[in-house]
């Protein structure tokens, strides 16, 4: 009897939870679309290819399809780290990324920080404005704009040097110059943008704080070093973490359009080598590259895991 009892207790329960279900559904039904989409888009682009990364364990062939091909195990892996390419392609794109997070990351940072204690609202907009505007750029007529500005002949830049007197400078076409250019490139199309998130945590600061460090006779400098940035520093750790996850992947379009065969030794890069050997080659090896690849993201999820468990011992901020 107690059985038949809950059994029909759970049977009512679910179907009264399918009838909430179903009148949630139906009511809103435009915001479970809208939110579909992105689901739909993530799972087809992110999910499903991860059934393709076993051809990186095996030598595949087209007419044998990803489950008839054979098994090699790490061969591929082992050939990429044999490879006389490996070492180039690991120092460069560490090297970018590297010197990318720490000149670019504390940039945004001391932006925002000077905008929040700006008191001339005219030249803080305008500021703003000339800083956010390069973030529309495309990378296309960034690089573009590059070349002109740097060209040995006609660009500004080398018109400058031998107004003084110097020698042209081949800045697109010098292996030393490339990191610089690529870096601070980097730094000028995007500080502006990522001060936005900062500075909307700046905008939640309770003023009341500022006020009882100004009555306790606080500089303005020190009321931004005891006030406004320890309200930053979770922020900027979980945007840092999220940055480091991201350590081994420099873009791809950005470091191929400024590629040439003089500054190949700075500038190859896991991207461009992958992009060569899967759509340039003669004959283009996919289990090769896509062990590349997955080495890749290895390393990222890996340091990801390092400097968010670092984080959390020292900071006690973290993602998880």
């Amino acid at each position: 009897m107690e059985r038949n009892l809950e059994t029909n207790v759970q049977i009512r329960g679910g179907s009264s939870l399918l009838k909430r279900m179903k009148k949630e559904l139906t009511s809103r039904y435009q915001l479970y679309l809208l939110v579909l989409l992105p689901l739909v888009y993530i799972v087809v682009f992110h999910y499903v290819p991860i059934y393709g990364l076993q051809i990186a364990f095996k030598d595949f062939i087209a007419t044998k399809g990803i489950s008839g091909s054979p098994w090699v195990g790490l061969k591929h892996f082992e050939n990429f780290f044999n490879s006389p390419s490996f070492e180039t392609v690991i120092r460069n794109t560490l090297f970018l990324t590297v010197y990318g997070l720490a000149v670019g990351f504390p940039i945004p940072i001391i932006l925002a920080l000077a905008f929040n204690i700006t008191l001339r609202t005219k030249f803080k907009k305008s500021v703003q404005m000339f800083t956010y505007a390069p973030h529309f750029i495309s990378v296309v007529v960034l690089v573009g704009m590059m070349y002109q500005f740097l060209s040995p002949k006609f660009g500004v830049v080398n018109q400058i040097i031998g107004y003084f007197g110097g020698d042209p400078v081949l800045f697109m076409g010098s292996e030393q110059w490339f990191r610089h250019i690529y870096v601070w490139s980097e730094v000028w199309q995007n500080m502006g943008w990522n001060t936005i998130l900062y500075i909307s945590v700046l905008a939640n600061v309770d003023w009341e704080q500022h006020e009882a460090a100004i009555m306790d006779g606080a500089s303005r400098f020190k009321r931004v070093l005891y006030v406004d940035l320890p309200v930053l520093i979770p922020v900027a750790v979980i945007l840092l973490i999220l940055n480091t996850g991201y350590i081994m992947s420099v873009g791809f379009e950005k470091v191929y359009l400024m590629q040439n065969p003089t500054n190949l030794a700075t500038s190859e890069v896991i991207s461009t080598y992958l992009y060569k050997l899967s759509f340039l080659s003669s004959f283009p090896n996919y289990s090769y590259s896509t062990a590349i690849g997955f080495f890749n993201s290895i390393i990222n999820f890996l340091i990801l895991l390092i400097v968010n468990g670092l984080a959390k011992r020292f900071g006690n901020t973290s993602l998880w």
